[in-house]
């Protein structure tokens, strides 16, 4: 008998899609380059009121980011802390550059708090968050083959919905968790299992949509049945099939 659990490759039947939020459904260098620059430039200005720096040259060793000869960012790392990490972890990093470069661990976590909340400031009064390319079009063809949906993010919740919230497209989503709701994020499979208990669908019925290892890592040691990364080719070596554009997806793209 023909098991019809898979057909090309593809879980039979397609209960969810689970969706990364940042670099996956909107542009991850358009809003955290954004908020990556506000940080940074704030944390550069008060170390300075402490007779302190950091060069520029520094910068792409704290989060893993590429930067213009003005210290902008330009792009990312997909395998560095600012695409993979939670956001404790990114917090934590910037701590400890805060004491290389001088400070106590008390006063370089003061200091990182602070630049923190400026960034939240900018972030709330410019919104930079806007979809890649496709993700709208591709969230209304799932929802009009009655697949549901979910994002499973690095991010905090409260700020993953805020973000989706900004570019109108909270509505698609029938759940959204973010490391802060679980024990583990990411690349263990604690937020994906929550997310189909939730969902009330079978992991092993579901498709995961990232573009970084830790998306895949998580979905393969979850479960989940079918693994797309978006990216370049080959970057993303643990995905079943990788695409650069939601495009690729349209109109009968998951085979369904």
């Amino acid at each position: 008998m023909q098991d019809e659990t898979y057909v090309d490759g593809l879980p039979n039947p397609i209960e969810a899609v689970l969706f990364d939020k940042d670099g996956t459904l909107l542009d991850f260098t358009g809003m955290w380059g954004f908020w990556t620059d506000c940080v940074l430039n704030e944390f550069r200005d008060q170390l300075a009121t402490w007779g302190l720096r950091i060069n520029t040259d520094e910068l792409p060793q704290i989060w893993g980011t590429f930067h213009d000869d003005q210290g902008r960012m330009i792009g990312y790392d997909v395998r560095g802390p600012l695409a993979m990490g939670t956001m404790d972890e990114v917090y934590a990093v910037l701590t400890w550059h805060g004491y290389r470069a001088g400070l106590s661990w008390a006063e370089a976590k003061i200091m990182v708090r602070e630049c923190l909340a400026r960034a939240e400031e900018e972030m709330e009064q410019h919104r930079p968050a806007h979809p890649l390319p496709g993700v709208r079009e591709f969230l209304e063809q799932c929802r009009t083959e009655g697949v549901v949906m979910g994002v499973v993010t690095a991010d905090d919740t409260p700020s993953a919905v805020k973000h989706l919230q900004w570019m109108g497209l909270d509505s698609f989503f029938d759940v959204v968790i973010g490391t802060d709701l679980v024990e583990r994020g990411k690349p263990f499979p604690d937020m994906l299992i929550l997310a189909c208990e939730r969902l009330g669908v079978s992991v092993q019925h579901t498709v995961v949509i990232g573009d970084t290892d830790g998306d895949m890592e998580m979905a393969r040691t979850a479960g989940a049945g079918y693994r797309i990364g978006i990216g370049e080719p080959g970057k993303i070596r643990l995905a079943d099939r990788t695409i650069q554009s939601f495009h690729e997806l349209l109109n009968g793209g998951l085979g369904r």
